[in-house]
């Protein structure tokens, strides 16, 4: 049995963007190709510098204070503590290191504490990566006049981007995308990201068909549906 994955939107969505694509290239020969991802990347070396963060912040407290590790360890051998020899007390701070970096690694499993901790300005570069990344492999070069253009939605980061293919880029300045952009942002933030794909290709349209007439010869050469990954 072949496997599909769950989708992020509804089917409704799908056909509300695909309908809005298809509106859209009526009136220009430009490409347009929606993507949608939950997320962008996972974000595991932002986990790995938190934890190694929080591990030698640890280590330095119990370097630092001692009288209070000391306390502790007595504590936890049920009393019977000693005075540690240097390297009793070295092997201790790593020790108590280890485990505070496995508590803070483990913690960054849950995806969201990963998320909310990786500064915006990294969120917003993985998300444009991962737009080029996938307008590489799916739109670039692959219509005769070189008139793709991706819109690739990313949900967990509420961050989109559009890339487009040289033509478009030599003629469109990437600002002049940005009510597209606001009205897509706006739609995501209340849950509701297919009205806001469906109308920030709407506007996409608009851009293009002033750019990019419709000809008499304009093949459909990119899917209209709306992907999910």
């Amino acid at each position: 049995m072949a496997y599909h994955p769950p989708l992020h939107v509804s089917a409704a969505d799908h056909q509300l963007v695909s309908d809005a694509v298809a509106l859209a290239e009526r009136h220009t020969s430009g490409e347009i190709v929606t993507v949608l991802a939950r997320q962008s990347d996972g974000y595991d070396d932002i986990a790995l510098v938190w934890a190694s963060i929080i591990s030698f912040v640890g280590m330095s407290l119990f370097a630092l204070f001692p009288e209070c590790t000391q306390g502790l360890y007595d504590r936890i051998i049920g009393g019977w503590g000693h005075g540690l020899t240097p390297n009793q007390w070295l092997g201790l701070v790593i020790a108590a290191g280890v485990l505070i970096w496995i508590a803070a690694w483990a913690a960054m499993l849950w995806r969201p504490l990963r998320l909310f901790l990786t500064p915006r300005s990294i969120r917003a570069a993985r998300v444009r990566a991962k737009a080029i990344n996938l307008f590489r492999v799916g739109a670039e070069g692959k219509t005769m006049g070189r008139t793709g253009v991706l819109l690739f939605v990313s949900l967990n980061e509420h961050r989109a981007d559009i890339v487009a293919d040289s033509e478009i880029a030599n003629k469109v300045d990437p600002a002049i995308w940005g009510d597209a952009m606001a009205a897509l942002i706006d739609h995501v933030r209340r849950n509701e990201a297919g009205k806001g794909m469906a109308e920030a290709v709407r506007q996409m349209g608009i851009v293009l068909a002033q750019h990019f007439p419709q000809d008499d010869d304009n093949p459909n050469e990119l899917p209209d549906r709306l992907i999910e990954l």
